[in-house]
């Protein structure tokens, strides 16, 4: 019986680039990002002790920090690359992600308006839904 542990996710070798971020995203990360036939950009994240909750599993805030980070890019993306804020932000746990384990998420471009972007997006770890979000991005008028 081979009890050695499976090779760890590389996102660089499925086509995925290191996301450069700045301020928090920094602190969490490193982040990954891949731009989909629909233009919009996803994001991912290997699960790393630094992630994990009291339990051993990746944090629920962990979870949402990418979720927000996707579906807010991809909001600034709909509206044109005008700035963006988060108004509103849901998101529903489905499972557990696990130490070494990629997660991500594809956004989907729900509705826009002038003012307002909605987006949602699944996150996914393979095959497997981790989590749901739904969320309202305000487009800020550059001249504010």
């Amino acid at each position: 019986m081979n009890d050695a542990p499976s090779p760890a996710f590389d996102p660089l070798g499925e086509g995925w680039e290191v996301f450069d971020g700045q301020g928090f995203v920094d602190h969490v990360g490193p982040f990954y990002v891949r731009t989909g036939a629909d233009g919009l950009r996803s994001f991912g994240f290997v699960a790393e002790p630094k992630h994990a909750n009291l339990i051993g599993v990746v944090h629920g805030g962990m979870l949402m920090t990418l979720a927000d980070r996707a579906l807010g890019v991809a909001a600034w993306d709909a509206a044109g690359g005008k700035p963006s804020v988060t108004v509103q932000f849901d998101m529903q746990f489905l499972s557990a992600v696990k130490m070494g384990e990629f997660a991500s998420m594809q956004p989907e471009l729900v509705r826009l308006t002038r003012s307002l972007v909605f987006m949602r997006g699944t996150l996914m770890v393979g095959d497997r839904a981790a989590a749901a979000a739904n969320g309202l991005w305000k487009i800020l008028d550059r001249a504010a």
